[in-house]
């Protein structure tokens, strides 16, 4: 089989860029990571203009389209932004609102973009399709339920130069307290750089699952059918298979490489050791599994918090503090949860 000879990877078009990586993908959330989990965004270069309904283990998300269309994965990259520059002031322990300034320019360095008109242009179009899609879902973040819909910025302000006709020199969002809250949270994960030079929304959709699924672990393994309901994508599922096998052949994903096996049809991503391995962790850390009604009881005493940082915590906590295996994990984590919020209060 033969696949495309372009470079999988788009060139680093401004090298020189200090960038401040922070997630995405589900980036944007963490809690159940539901927009690394769950399709919010389209994956299509046409408008995608249907109401897009999904289920899986429970959770439900209903997305509704503007006229303009759903958010893309594309249009995704401005919220990745915003998170960046919030993070590093709640590092810095300065203080942070929902209303983020961004500076155009910077914006387009920072997801490796031109800065030709064209790419102003379309900051524009992405900001209408962010403020213009509407979610309603089950999912949690944080310790809130929402019920209301919501959308992934509630505003926008636009400055250009020169008038109306003029480029676009700065915007002001508004992010939805649906995003905040979780931000606030630091449900956040790290993306790899080459997040921004993939080229196809497919694979940045690959990476995001990979991310949330696989981890620091070993590997990840999913059958493609799983696969094509979680990505989002509007592919039948015989282009899909084809599209999963390409990307395993040039073998570019960041931090995952990706395996197909045809003859059980699934997927498997591996760790490929960029970032820190959950095998460095003693064998026994790595094995504990917790109880999902444990995660539950872990929002209840440390109220604001995720439960799968405070998680990721206590494993290193174990790791390094000669300990040996509890008896009972389940009730070993909810009390390090209640020290924890004990320690350190709410979330900033």
């Amino acid at each position: 089989m033969e696949f495309d000879s372009v470079s999988p990877l788009l060139p680093e078009r401004h090298p020189q860029q200090d960038l401040f990586i922070c997630d995405v993908a589900d980036a944007v959330l963490k809690d159940l990571m539901p927009q690394m989990e769950h399709p919010f965004y389209s994956l299509s270069k046409k408008p995608e203009t249907s109401v897009r309904r999904y289920e899986h283990n429970g959770n439900w998300l209903e997305v509704t389209p503007s006229v303009k269309g759903l958010a893309t994965i594309y249009d995704k990259d401005i919220l990745i932004y915003c998170i960046s520059q919030i993070m590093a002031k709640l590092k810095l322990n300065e203080p942070v609102s929902r209303r983020v300034r961004i500076n155009s320019h910077d914006l387009l360095c920072f997801t490796n973009r031109g800065t030709s008109g064209r790419d102003y242009a379309a900051l524009v179009e992405a900001l209408d399709r962010l403020e213009g899609t509407r979610i309603r879902t089950n999912i949690r973040v944080g310790d809130t339920d929402y019920t209301e819909g919501f959308g992934l910025i509630d505003a926008s302000s636009i400055r250009r130069k020169h008038g109306l006709d003029g480029r676009m020199l700065s915007c002001e969002i508004v992010l939805s307290d649906w995003v905040f809250d979780a931000i606030r949270a630091r449900a956040v994960l790290t993306l790899h750089p080459n997040y921004f030079r993939l080229r196809k929304p497919l694979e940045r959709r690959l990476y995001e699952l990979a991310r949330k699924h696989c981890g620091a672990k070993r590997e990840w393994t999913c059958s493609v059918a799983l696969l094509l309901k979680k990505s989002g994508s509007k592919s039948p599922l015989k282009q899909f298979r084809y599209l999963l096998k390409e990307t395993a052949a040039t073998d570019h994903l960041p931090d995952y490489a990706v395996r197909f096996d045809e003859e059980r049809d699934q997927v498997t991503f591996v760790n490929r050791e960029t970032m820190l391995r959950a095998d460095a962790l003693p064998d026994w850390v790595e094995e504990i599994r917790l109880d999902p009604e444990t995660y539950a009881e872990a929002r209840e005493v440390a109220p604001g918090w995720d439960p799968y940082f405070i998680e990721s915590e206590w494993r290193n906590w174990l790791a390094t503090t000669d300990k040996t295996p509890p008896r009972r994990p389940d009730v070993a984590f909810v009390a390090f949860c209640a020290k924890f919020y004990e320690r350190r209060g709410g979330p900033a």
